[in-house]
Parts: structure tokens; C-alpha cells; sequence
């Protein structure tokens, strides 16, 4: 089976794409190019995560319902959400009703409000996680990396939750920290000269210690 499949326009894309008319759009302008916004970062790792154990096809459909309900994957909107808000969204058809998602979005946005402060941005803690060209080559799971793995154990000692190896490789897939488009498809150029031109957030310099007062 080949990695690619032709598309409406007849270049080759990876297969995955062909799965749904919608993927397309996704596939040739998101999926792969990279992101140092802190709110498209959270928005991704929080569908990733709702993702888990359903199709892509039924997150990406209510992709715009979540931004609605989650206040525009604002990390510190949703890092003051209450009881009366896990509530609302448990009565919201326009997204997953899935309690412990729910609530764990709302932890995470605590958890990457307190790793802001402690690193500057999310993106500059992320992407410190890209692994190196060396390492790209190496052999990889379907569904996992030792980068994924990484980042999935640095966020969980951090307490974050529903963030599985799995769901972590999705992400950073979907955010461009790898670049995963199939050898062959069209798109993957593209994404790798986005990469090339990206410019990798830094981290907050360290505060310097405090002058002792004679």
C-alpha cells in the first residue's frame, strides 16, 4: 500500500486525507506547519485530547462549537472555569460531552498558566521537545515517538491529564513540531520550508537571584 493517494487536483497527498472531503483544507494548510501561538497550541493539544478514543472527522466537525464553548481556547478563560461551567458544558450537544475531558481541559489550562509563568509561553516549553534531524530518522511506532514520550511524561509530573503518548504525538504532528507528511505528498515541501523559516520561540530567561541587603 502506498503512503499517498492522488487528490481532486491530482497531486498526491497522504492517504489519511482521503478520508473525509473536509480533511482536505486541514491537510494542505494546518496539519504539519508549525505554531508558536500559545492559544492555536492549546486549542490543538485540548482536540487531540478530545480526539482519544473517537474519529478526527467528529472533532474537526465541532471544532468551531468548542471554540465557543471553551472561550476561544483562552488559556486564562479556561483556567478560571468553575463547577458551574463543567455543568454547562456537560449539557452542550454542540461538543463531547465527556466529563473527565471536560474537566481536564480546564486542569490543563491551570497547569499551562503555571508553566507560562514559569517558561515564557507554552510554545517556548514545546518546542524545546523538537527532536533532533538525527533522531527524525529513526524508526518510530505508528502512533508514538520517543519525543512524544518525552513531552507526555514532562506534562503529566506536571499535572496534566489526557495527555498519553498518543495524544502527544498527534499533537505535535498537528502542530509542526515534526514534520509528518508522507515521503510523496505534496504538502510535505511546503510544511518543510514553513519549518525552515520558523522562528523558535525562546524561553524566559531565568530571573536573577536576589541581591542580599547589607
Amino acid at each position: 500500500m502506498t503512503s499517498t493517494l492522488p487528490g481532486p487536483d491530482g497531486r498526491p497527498r497522504c492517504r489519511w486525507c482521503a478520508a473525509a472531503p473536509e480533511f482536505l483544507a486541514y491537510h494542505d494548510t494546518e496539519w504539519g506547519f508549525p505554531v508558536a501561538d500559545d492559544t492555536r497550541l492549546f486549542e490543538k493539544l485540548c482536540l487531540e485530547s478530545f480526539q482519544s478514543g473517537l474519529s478526527w472527522r467528529t472533532i474537526l466537525a465541532k471544532r468551531e462549537n468548542f471554540r465557543r464553548a471553551f472561550a476561544g481556547f483562552d488559556i486564562g478563560a479556561v483556567a478560571d472555569f468553575g463547577p458551574a461551567d463543567v455543568e454547562r458544558l456537560l449539557h452542550d450537544p454542540g461538543i463531547v460531552r465527556h466529563r473527565g475531558k471536560i474537566e481536564a481541559v480546564i486542569n490543563n489550562a491551570r497547569r499551562a498558566r503555571e508553566l507560562v509563568r514559569e517558561a515564557g509561553s507554552l510554545a517556548a516549553h514545546v518546542w524545546r521537545f523538537e527532536p533532533a534531524a538525527a533522531d527524525l530518522a529513526a524508526p518510530q511506532t505508528a502512533s508514538t515517538s520517543p519525543a512524544s514520550v518525552a513531552l507526555s511524561k514532562d506534562l503529566k509530573r506536571r499535572g496534566w491529564a489526557f495527555v498519553g503518548p498518543t495524544t502527544v504525538f498527534a499533537f505535535m504532528q498537528a502542530m509542526g513540531l515534526v514534520n509528518d507528511h508522507a515521503e510523496g505528498c505534496a504538502i510535505r515541501p511546503a510544511a518543510a520550508r514553513a519549518r525552515q523559516r520558523f522562528s523558535r520561540p525562546a524561553a524566559a530567561p531565568a530571573p536573577a537571584p536576589a541581591r542580599s541587603r547589607r
